[in-house]
């Protein structure tokens, strides 16, 4: 399902073809969380914007609108009209960030809801059974997502419950599609790599889940408070040791320089909630730095918010419009920026692939690195 066509030192350009269409990597997949962009966009814009995968919550979903509702209304990809590949993570991240209260078994988790307080319970069995009715491309499995700083004995009696939980995962998946209750009966598994930022565990983790020969593996519970030169130090590490033939997810990850330091370490797939977050605060990506279009200076802009892009808020609308379309709280207004953000996140990557297919990546990353996240 995965061939590597061409590598630059660990970078590698690939191609993954899953059972809902071609994945060109690196690429960025784009997050709705609940079936949607934040910010008014469709699946029918992401596909102007050149996304090639989009990203659902399975806890987000799970509670509403409820997965049977998904399930009943034929899967995730006729419920939001999403044709290409969609990628639904377990909920496990969600369970530690957003549960005040919950209580960790070798079972799984009991937690509250964060939108009315009712008790769930979500272990392997359940995340592996939402994510069935939901009928996404790809399925994450269940783990434990680890706070940093966290101490090494906690962190390894995590990572060994993450491999059980895997483990669990892999039967229960399989019992669902040999019992055809799967909406998506192609649907793949994802292993998760823990470990907190421990590189001896990681390492120990990623050598012991290689060995279910999942159809693709992801580093987790990164970008979560620690140091970015720690998470490049974790990835370095645990790269070895991912199978090559297999996609190489970097989970939650991140900024333009995250991605692409990713890339130079190994990294095919990634995600993040950043473009469109960082878009409806008015922080926007352009070719030169970030802009804050709130700024008094972008005031009678006549410009677009970059030059080099060609997303339809560029070839369109000036800063000034959109800065007052912000400044109003107007729903166009966060439209556009998000809009904008998204496809220049889609459009770094097509850049990326395209120095990797030239042999010239090295080179690519070292004119941009020090621009790409720079305040302008």
């Amino acid at each position: 399902m995965f061939k590597v066509i061409k590598t630059e030192g660990s970078a590698r350009l690939g191609e993954f073809n899953t059972p809902d269409g071609l994945v060109k990597t690196p690429c960025f997949m784009n997050v709705a969380t609940a079936g949607a962009i934040k910010g008014g966009l469709s699946a029918f814009d992401l596909k102007e914007l050149g996304c090639q995968v989009q990203l659902c919550n399975t806890y987000h979903l799970h509670v509403r609108p409820g997965d049977e509702v998904v399930r009943d209304m034929g899967g995730l990809h006729k419920f939001t009209g999403f044709e290409g590949p969609i990628l639904t993570d377990s909920g496990g991240f969600q369970v530690f960030s957003l549960a005040k209260l919950r209580n960790i078994k070798e079972e799984g988790v009991t937690f509250s809801s964060h939108i009315d307080g009712r008790k769930i319970f979500m272990g392997p069995e359940e995340s592996m059974g939402i994510q069935a009715n939901l009928g996404s491309t790809i399925a994450m499995a269940f783990d434990e997502c680890v706070e940093n700083p966290a101490t090494y004995e906690y962190a390894k009696m995590s990572s060994h419950r993450t491999v059980r939980w895997l483990e669990r995962c892999k039967v229960e998946h399989e019992r669902l599609r040999q019992a055809g209750l799967m909406t998506n009966p192609k649907q793949l598994l994802f292993g998760i790599n823990q470990g907190a930022t421990f590189t001896d565990l990681r390492v120990e983790n990623m050598k012991m889940i290689r060995e279910l020969d999942l159809p693709g593996y992801a580093i987790g519970g990164l970008a979560v408070g620690e140091e970015a030169s720690v998470m490049y130090e974790v990835i370095e590490a645990v790269e070895p040791f991912m199978p090559k033939e297999k996609p190489r997810y970097l989970m939650g990850v991140g900024t333009p320089l995250n991605i692409l330091e990713g890339v130079r370490r190994g990294v095919d797939l990634f995600d993040c909630v950043m473009p469109s977050r960082n878009a409806r605060h008015g922080h926007l990506f352009t070719s030169q730095g970030i802009i804050n279009i709130s700024n008094a200076k972008y005031e009678r802009d006549d410009s677009p918010i970059d030059p080099e892009c060609d997303c339809p808020a560029c070839r369109n609308f000036s800063r000034a419009y959109i800065r007052h379309l912000q400044k109003s709280q107007e729903a166009l207004g966060l439209r556009l920026a998000v809009i904008h953000n998204l496809r220049f996140y889609n459009k770094l990557m097509e850049d990326i692939r395209d120095a990797l297919a030239e042999g010239r990546y090295e080179e690519f990353y070292r004119e941009k690195k020090d621009v790409i996240c720079k305040r302008i």
